[in-house]
C-alpha cells in the first residue's frame, strides 16, 4: 500500500504535467517495464511495476545506433535511482518505481535548481558525496556529447549535420572547459586548470554552478526529451531548446565544412540577441566566394546583424558579432550589443566595456583612413583586425582590447589568414534585396577589372543562385 505522503509528493510531481505529457510519461514508463497499457496499469499494480537499467539500455540499443550514449544511459539510470521514497530503504533497490520516475522527470525538466541538484549529484557520481572538478567535467563532457549525438540521430540539427561541420570533438571539451569555469568555492574563488579539476566541491557550490549556468538545465533537458523520446513533440514553454540550434541556410549541398562545430553554434547562438537566434544564414566563405575583401564587403555590406568567424594559419577560430549591417564607411558603427569571441583553442565570449564605442568598422578603397574589416580597440590596434589586402590581420590586446575586454584571439599578434566565414543572424533585412541587386564589382568595373588583372577569378559568378535556392531548406 502506499503511504499518504508517498502518494502526495507523488500526485504533486504528477500534477506539473498537463494531462497530455502525463501520458507521454505514462507511455514510456509502461514502455520500459515491459506492461502493456491494460485496466492493470490504473489500479495499485502500476505501483509494483519497476524499470531496470537493462531496459533503458535495451531500450537505447533496440535501435541500429542509439539515441544516446551507454555513459549517459547510465547517468539517468544513477539519477532516478536516487530519488528517496519514503518509507523505503533508499537506494538499495535495482529497480526504479513508477513514483521515482515521475519524480526524476519533474525535478529534471520542471524544478529550480534545488530539485535537480541531488539528482545531478548523483549521476556525476552514483555516491553523491563532494565531487571534485575532475568528476564534474567527464559529466559536463558526457552531457554536451550526448546533446550532439541526439540532436544528429533525431534529425533535430535544422540544417546542420556532422558532416557540414567541423568535428565536435574538441568543441565539446572546449564548451565543457567554458561552462566548468564558472565553477566557484564558498569564498568566490574560481579555481583554474589542474587546481580546478582536482578540487573538491561540495553540494552547495554545485548548485550555485546549476542555477548559474543554465546551458546544464537545457542540455539534461534535451537529453531526456530527445534520449528517452519523451515529451519531444509537445510545445516547450520555453525558447531555451526551441532556439538552443539555430536554423543553417546556405551551406547544403556546397560540399565545404563551417568553421564551427555543432557545441560553439550552440554556445554562440546562446549569446546573441533572442531575436536573432532561429536562424544562421551563410553570406560569405573564403573557400567559396575566393579570397578577396572586394567579395567579402560584396556579400555582407547591407545584410543585418553578422557573425565574423576565421581560421589563422595557426588553427586558431575566433570572430566577433555585429550587431548591425556592416557599411562601407570610414567610422566606427555597431552598438553594444556586439561581442568578441574564440572558438578554438578555448571557447569564450568577450562583451563591452564601455570603455569606448568602437564596436565595428568596415572601410574600403580610401586613401586616409585604415582600409579593412574591424572590431574593438582603435585603428592600428584592433582587438580583431582584416586587411583590405586580404589574407592579413591582427588581434592586438596588451593586454586586453579596450572595447571588449579580450586577450590576444589569434596564435601570433599580426596573423595569416587561412580561411573565413560570414554568417547573417535572424532574418536578412527585406533592404537587402538579393533578387537582383548589384554586387560591389557590377556596380564598380575598376574593383573587377583591378581583381582581373591581379589574376583572381570572380569566384562568385557561379554562386549567386544557389544561395536563393536553398532558402527553404530545413
Amino acid at each position: 500500500k502506499m503511504g499518504n505522503a508517498e502518494s502526495n509528493a507523488y500526485q504533486n510531481h504528477l500534477s506539473r504535467f498537463l494531462p497530455e505529457e502525463q501520458s507521454d510519461i505514462d507511455g514510456l514508463f509502461n514502455t520500459l517495464s515491459g506492461s502493456s497499457g491494460s485496466a492493470g496499469a490504473k489500479n495499485a499494480k502500476a505501483a509494483k511495476k519497476t524499470v531496470t537499467l537493462a531496459a533503458l539500455q535495451a531500450r537505447q540499443s533496440a535501435h541500429t545506433r542509439e539515441p544516446l550514449p551507454e555513459p549517459m544511459t547510465v547517468r539517468l539510470y544513477n539519477g532516478m535511482k536516487s530519488i528517496d521514497l519514503p518509507g523505503k530503504s533508499s537506494g538499495l533497490s535495482e529497480q526504479i518505481a513508477k513514483e521515482q520516475f515521475v519524480i526524476f522527470m519533474s525535478n529534471l525538466l520542471k524544478g529550480n535548481a534545488d530539485e535537480k541538484i541531488s539528482i545531478i549529484m548523483r549521476m556525476i557520481d552514483k555516491t553523491g558525496g563532494p565531487l571534485t572538478g575532475k568528476q564534474i567535467q567527464e559529466f559536463t563532457e558526457d552531457l554536451i556529447t550526448s546533446v550532439v549525438h541526439v540532436l544528429s540521430y533525431r534529425k533535430e540539427l535544422k540544417g546542420w549535420s556532422l558532416e557540414n561541420t567541423r568535428d565536435s570533438s574538441s568543441g565539446v571539451k572546449t564548451l565543457a572547459s567554458e561552462l566548468l569555469s564558472e565553477l566557484k568555492l564558498p569564498d568566490g574563488t574560481k579555481p583554474v586548470g589542474s587546481q580546478l579539476l582536482e578540487t573538491s566541491f561540495d553540494q552547495s557550490a554545485i548548485e550555485d554552478w546549476v542555477y548559474r549556468v543554465p546551458q546544464i538545465s537545457v542540455f539534461l533537458s534535451v537529453v531526456i526529451r530527445q534520449g528517452l523520446h519523451v515529451l519531444h513533440s509537445l510545445p516547450d514553454q520555453t525558447n531555451d531548446i526551441l532556439n538552443l540550434v539555430p536554423h543553417c541556410k546556405g551551406i547544403k549541398g556546397r560540399g565545404v565544412a563551417s568553421l564551427f562545430d555543432i557545441p560553439a553554434i550552440i554556445y554562440i547562438n546562446s549569446h546573441l540577441p533572442a531575436e536573432l537566434q532561429h536562424k544562421w544564414q551563410l553570406l560569405f566563405s573564403s573557400r567559396l566566394h575566393g579570397e578577396s575583401f572586394s567579395q567579402l564587403c560584396a556579400h555582407i555590406v547591407n545584410k543585418g546583424p553578422c557573425i565574423v568567424i576565421l581560421r589563422d594559419v595557426d588553427g586558431f577560430l575566433f570572430g566577433g558579432f555585429a550587431s548591425h549591417s556592416w557599411e562601407v564607411k570610414p567610422q566606427f558603427q555597431g552598438d553594444n550589443r556586439c561581442f568578441l569571441f574564440s572558438v578554438f583553442p578555448t571557447l569564450a565570449v568577450y562583451t563591452c566595456t564601455g570603455y569606448n564605442d568602437h564596436y565595428m568598422y568596415l572601410n574600403h578603397g580610401q586613401q586616409t583612413m585604415p582600409n579593412g574589416l574591424g572590431m574593438g580597440g582603435q585603428h592600428g590596434y584592433f582587438g580583431l583586425w582584416i586587411d583590405s589586402d586580404y589574407g592579413k590581420g591582427h588581434s592586438k590586446a596588451k593586454p586586453r582590447c579596450t572595447t571588449y575586454n579580450s586577450p590576444q584571439l589569434s596564435a601570433k599578434e599580426e596573423f595569416t589568414l587561412d580561411a573565413m566565414e560570414v554568417w547573417a543572424v535572424g532574418d536578412v533585412p527585406e533592404n537587402a534585396g538579393r533578387k537582383g541587386k548589384k554586387s560591389i564589382l557590377d556596380v564598380d568595373p575598376q574593383a573587377q577589372a583591378l581583381l582581373e588583372m591581379a589574376g583572381k577569378s570572380r569566384q562568385s559568378e557561379g554562386l549567386r543562385e544557389p544561395i536563393e535556392e536553398d532558402e527553404d531548406d530545413n
